[in-house]
């Protein structure tokens, strides 16, 4: 199993004073929309995604058909036989992706101690 590229997914009350903050540390924004409450941050292949009233909570984020740069692969394997596999191994599902569908889609699952974990793939 490869899930995709990693990143953290924080829930911010100020997105301006998350950015501030996380600059501090050497991340710099490399997608997103400040206007929109949301921004992805970068420092090497560390990734942090701010998310103001966007999430409920923090989670994990994968995200299948990118590396760590956020550049699409030529070859991944698809959310769906993700979903299946993880499925088959007795994993419980918050949410799931659409098994008839193809292209992008997302799941979430959470580990033991309840952490959510969202798959999320935006390409075909």
């Amino acid at each position: 199993m490869h899930p995709g590229a990693f990143s953290v997914s924080l829930n911010v009350r100020d997105i301006h004073a998350s950015q501030a903050f996380y600059a501090k540390l050497g991340f710099v924004a490399v997608a997103g929309d400040v206007a929109q409450h949301w921004l992805i941050l970068r420092n090497g292949d560390h990734v942090i995604g701010l998310f103001q009233g966007m999430v409920e909570r923090n989670l994990l984020t994968f995200n299948p058909g990118w590396n760590q740069q956020g550049e699409e692969l030529a070859e991944f394997q698809d959310i769906r036989s993700l979903q299946r596999e993880l499925k088959s191994q007795g994993v419980p599902f918050v949410s799931e992706a659409d098994e008839s569908g193809s292209g992008p889609a997302s799941f979430v699952i959470t580990d033991p101690d309840g952490n959510p974990i969202l798959f999320d793939q935006h390409r075909a």
